[in-house]
């Protein structure tokens, strides 16, 4: 133990010698929640919208501006035809445009079908995407309270004719009721800067004692591999503690966002998730010559696929079957699962066995691979 110790002071020392290093490791969680958290935000508000109404009618300006009073767009231009409407995309002036050709207001009345046309902006596909969606889903509104207003001026034996059953559905939103985006991404963070902390960090400190030689004088002394690798894993271990409680404070205090689960599991799922990610940082360091090669190999072929594969952007339900089946050797998709529950579900180990047992499994073969790794190195 006195052995671990001495590593573990050791380490501690380097890192207060850095004093670029230990500046980044505390502040970058806090800019990275705060920037992701306002910065990358998926929901859609304030489209530009460029308004094409051709029909000059009560039910054409009450469509237009059943889209203004939503909060979602913003009308920006107003043309006279549908070709004038595609140049203000294609210019950059709006990302949507609302055409409605004349006679709208009175297919209304009529039995038929009421025309109209959407142009939205393909080049943002994340925006064209969402806008689409609200914009049909305002239309679809507008038309449903059109018939609710037709029906109650009729006489009530003609009704019951019509209809005599009411369908009223009623929706709600679970865990995120605002569908706030950032409510989604801020957990996703924690995430992320564990695993770059652990992985780059542990590899560039391994590394960065063989460019000074001064592992090698590590390993000629009594030191056993065993004590050399967990005086030299622990502080990360402990330095990501600190970073959890650090990201889970930012998030209280900027976002209001507070872990609705247990923070005991909270932590004990993050030092489970650690043991792959500080067992990749040992495996790069035995691969790596230098400690530029060694921040490479940890973003190339470890943190950008699994950033990419886990869920954090791109949905994986999404991907084709192939890339969803690769995902499941990424332990930073369980880690996602798990925290986003916690935070938003409140849910504990019962909810979140398989999850559990997922990152169990892949950290004792990643830790126990580069250990035995690293063994043979230093023999």
């Amino acid at each position: 133990m006195r052995t671990i110790a001495f590593i573990i002071r050791k380490e501690f020392q380097q890192l207060r010698r850095d004093r670029r290093l230990l500046p980044m490791i505390l502040v970058s969680p806090i800019l990275q929640i705060a920037l992701l958290g306002y910065a990358a935000n998926m929901d859609v508000k304030d489209i530009p919208m460029t308004v094409c109404d051709q029909d000059h009618t009560v039910e054409s300006r009450q469509l237009v501006e059943s889209f203004l009073e939503s909060g979602s767009y913003v009308a920006r231009a107003a043309v006279t035809d549908a070709a004038a409407a595609e140049r203000t995309i294609e210019e950059g002036k709006a990302s949507l445009a609302l055409v409605i050709p004349p006679g709208f207001g009175r297919s209304l009345t009529g039995s038929g079908t009421a025309p109209l046309q959407l142009l939205a902006d393909g080049t943002e596909t994340q925006s064209a995407a969402i806008g689409l969606t609200y914009a049909t889903l305002i239309v679809s509104r507008a038309q449903a309270a059109r018939a609710e207003q037709r029906l109650k001026g009729l006489d009530p034996r003609v009704l019951r004719q019509v209809s005599s059953v009411r369908v009223d559905p009623a929706v709600r939103i679970l865990y995120n009721p605002t569908l706030a985006s950032r409510n989604f991404m801020v957990p996703g963070v924690l995430g992320m800067i564990l695993m770059i902390i652990t992985t780059i960090l542990t590899s560039l400190a391994i590394v960065k004692e063989k460019e000074l030689g001064t592992l090698e004088q590590l390993i000629v002394t009594p030191i056993t591999p065993r004590q050399l690798i967990i005086g030299k894993l622990a502080p990360f271990v402990l330095i990501s503690l600190v970073i959890i409680t650090v990201v889970l404070a930012a998030s209280l205090v900027l976002f209001g966002l507070a872990v609705r689960g247990s923070l005991f599991v909270l932590y004990a799922l993050s030092l489970l998730f650690m043991l792959s990610s500080l067992g990749i940082g040992l495996f790069v360091s035995t691969i790596a010559r230098s400690q530029q090669q060694a921040m490479m190999i940890s973003m190339f072929f470890f943190m950008m696929p699994m950033v990419i594969l886990s869920g954090f952007v791109f949905p994986i339900e999404s991907m084709p079957p192939l890339i969803q089946a690769v995902t499941y050797i990424f332990p930073l998709r369980y880690y996602f699962v798990i925290i986003r529950g916690l935070f938003l579900k409140g849910v504990g180990f019962a909810e979140l066995w398989r999850e559990t047992a997922a990152l169990a499994g892949i950290g004792i073969v990643v830790i126990t691979a580069s250990v035995l790794r690293f063994r043979k190195r230093l023999e």
